[in-house]
């Protein structure tokens, strides 16, 4: 039975049950058969439950699509490899996010995995479509009846073009979808299962098709078990919200000029949302790497390359200072002088800053950035924070501090400062555009 429109429920409080709701009953659990015969039980089981995914990328391929399939498919335990279709492993993304693949497709193109999932982005889609390897690579998949995914235009620029949709339901970004009926029946969903072959609408979209991908790997249990940490929404495609308190105008001239500091152990999927977001919004942003490289390894080891390091980023003065989370990366920005001294003088200056996860508690806190404000952090992390008051608000405004939970809050979180600082009709705008709300 195809599975058709998928909506995930998920109360805030990773302590409660988790359950998933289907408006269809899901496809039977893949299975396969043990690789190699004659080991041990336990090692057998591991074997069975490893899935192989491959998620290639090109220049001009939408970040936040990529990283957020990669990252939570790692979380659940696949083996991801991010294959370049270009020459080379560095691949300038979108809105200039620098990503460095693990692999050239050339060199994974003899091997089989479970799923293959293309991320949207123009003209990353397109480059896509014209990798002759990729399409070889598809269309076998198809053909052994494995999964095959895309979202945003990669369903109608590829599927549809490698005629991988004939039959099919699928959906796709909007201003794509005539292209999409020419080989495909269309619907509107946000995430559309037909058989073997998972689509989704965009960047707004890409959290939901990743728990999707998720499900139809590893089953409902896995998909509850991840859900809870990354602090998903429960109304997809509904308006946003946040919580503010002392409201002042975030005032700057001109382009507002941002910073974003990574470092090893950044949550990927929160640094690239809020830098893909806030470039969309035409704002200045430097990504300063904390480290001794401006290439870091992420959180789920998503490899990002940073504009500059921060030696060199502190010379310059900003409008805005934004922190992601991952545990590593706050420990790192907690210990960077330069950093809290960057982040102390624009408090002291009055003007707005921010943190997101971990950092509010591991790097804000501890530094007296949270004094006399009200902030929420990472469930796990709110005991840490002094005042408590707040905290089960999914992004909270005091004044001008900005913070919010998790991975899940990550994108209400970018679109809350693009209102503050671009206003409400900009960030209305946007959140329609990346279909992160009902277009």
């Amino acid at each position: 039975m195809a599975l058709r429109h998928l909506t995930f429920l998920f109360p805030l409080r990773p302590s409660l049950s988790r359950s998933i709701i289907l408006t269809r009953p899901p496809t039977p659990s893949l299975s396969f058969r043990p690789r190699t015969a004659g080991i041990t039980t336990s090692a057998s089981a591991m074997a069975s439950s490893l899935r192989k995914v491959l998620v290639p990328i090109a220049t001009g391929t939408e970040p936040i699509e990529a990283v957020v399939v990669i990252d939570v498919l790692r979380r659940a335990g696949a083996d991801v490899t991010v294959a370049s279709v270009e020459k080379e492993l560095r691949v300038d993304a979108l809105h200039g996010v620098k990503l460095v693949a693990d692999s050239l497709i050339t060199d994974c193109s003899e091997n089989v995995f479970d799923l293959i999932t293309l991320p949207g982005g123009m003209p990353g889609a397109a480059t896509l479509r014209d990798c002759g390897p990729l399409e070889g690579m598809m269309k076998k998949q198809a053909a052994d009846g494995r999964l095959c995914a895309a979202i945003c235009a990669a369903p109608a620029v590829a599927l549809g073009s490698w005629g991988l949709l004939k039959g099919l339901k699928a959906t796709c970004y909007p201003s794509f979808m005539d292209q999409l009926s020419t080989s495909a029946t269309v619907t509107e969903s946000r995430v559309e299962q037909d058989g073997k072959v998972v689509t989704s609408r965009g960047p707004g979209t890409a959290m939901e098709f990743s728990l999707v991908l998720v499900e139809q790997l590893y089953g409902k249990e896995k998909v509850n078990e991840i859900a809870g940490p990354l602090v998903m929404r429960t109304n997809h495609g509904e308006p946003f919200t946040k919580h503010e308190l002392n409201a002042v105008e975030w005032k700057f001239n001109k382009s507002p000029q941002i910073l974003v500091p990574i470092g090893n152990g950044t949550e990927e999927m929160e640094a690239v949302i809020i830098i893909d977001t806030l470039r969309r919004a035409k704002a200045s942003v430097v990504v300063a790497s904390v480290e001794d490289k401006v290439e870091i390894v992420a959180s789920r080891k998503v490899k990002l390359v940073a504009d500059m390091p921060l030696s060199e980023a502190t010379e310059l003065s900003y409008d805005f200072i934004v922190l992601p989370g991952g545990l590593g990366a706050a420990q790192a920005f907690e210990k960077s002088e330069k950093l809290v001294n960057l982040l102390k003088k624009q408090r002291e200056s009055e003007k707005p800053y921010g943190a997101i996860c971990a950092s509010p508690a591991l790097v804000l806190e501890p530094h007296g950035l949270l004094k006399g404000k009200k902030a929420t952090a990472f469930p796990a992390m709110c005991e840490k924070l002094s005042d408590k008051s707040e905290i089960e608000n999914r992004v909270v405004i005091d004044s001008n501090l900005i913070t919010s939970r998790g991975p899940g809050t990550s994108m209400e979180f970018a679109l809350s400062i693009v209102e503050k600082l671009f206003g409400l009709g900009k960030a209305q705008e946007l959140a329609k555009t990346m279909v992160f709300t009902h277009p």
